[in-house]
């Protein structure tokens, strides 16, 4: 997807189907990646491709098919780390996540630097606000780029991300959505953390949790 001076590259792989992102300035061509997980390979073929700089590693949120890539991504470029602090020990916990479903990852590379609400991040003529968006888990963050917000599992189109893991709160998560997510207008494009893109305004109409909102 391209709009305007933003590149966004998105793919998906087994067993999570989790969303990975890769976005990048067009004029710069300085590029993020959001969320490494198990779709890392190919997306760095893509930077590769495209000629792109990768000059950090982004996460929305620590739970495993979020941070999961992190190290493939981690050896081929040694770029910083942004995480919330609130999800550090989860991030930190990467092969105990990893055991719940008789999974084996390797412990994740050191956090580098903390995200935090109202924060910018500077990639190339971008700028990303970030807005601490709690529920799914401590720490989950959205990040927010002209019209576009890329929103981890905090919202999928006609759903929201599940709160029954260890942080995770129902009504902090509906908060969240409410108070952070929707003021930013029915326009704003979403970028979820798995599914298809959708817009606020989208789900306000027919997403069954935000109905009447």
């Amino acid at each position: 997807m391209t709009s305007d001076s933003i590149l966004i590259e998105r793919h998906a792989v087994e067993p999570f189907l989790k969303n990975g992102y890769i976005l990048s300035c067009s004029r710069t061509e300085q590029a993020i990646y959001i969320d490494p997980g198990d779709e890392a390979s190919e997306l760095l073929q893509r930077v590769d491709e495209k000629n792109l700089q990768l000059i950090a590693i982004v996460n929305t949120h620590a739970h495993m098919d979020h941070i999961c890539g992190i190290n493939t991504v981690k050896e081929k470029w040694d770029v910083p780390i942004h995480l919330h602090p609130e999800d550090e020990a989860l991030y930190n916990a990467l092969p105990k996540q990893a055991q719940w479903f008789g999974l084996k990852y390797p412990p994740a590379p050191p956090i580098d630097h903390h995200l935090q609400e109202g924060q910018e991040l500077q990639v190339g003529d971008l700028r990303l606000k970030v807005h601490h968006t709690p529920g799914h888990s401590p720490g989950s963050v959205c990040l927010e780029v002209g019209k576009h917000t890329f929103c981890g599992d905090l919202i999928f189109a006609g759903s929201i991300g599940r709160t029954d893991l260890p942080g995770g709160s129902y009504e902090t998560l509906m908060a969240s959505i409410h108070e952070k997510l929707v003021p930013l207008g029915d326009e704003k494009i979403l970028h979820p953390g798995h599914g298809p893109d959708t817009t606020i305004g989208h789900e306000r109409k027919t997403n069954p949790f935000l109905t009447g909102s």
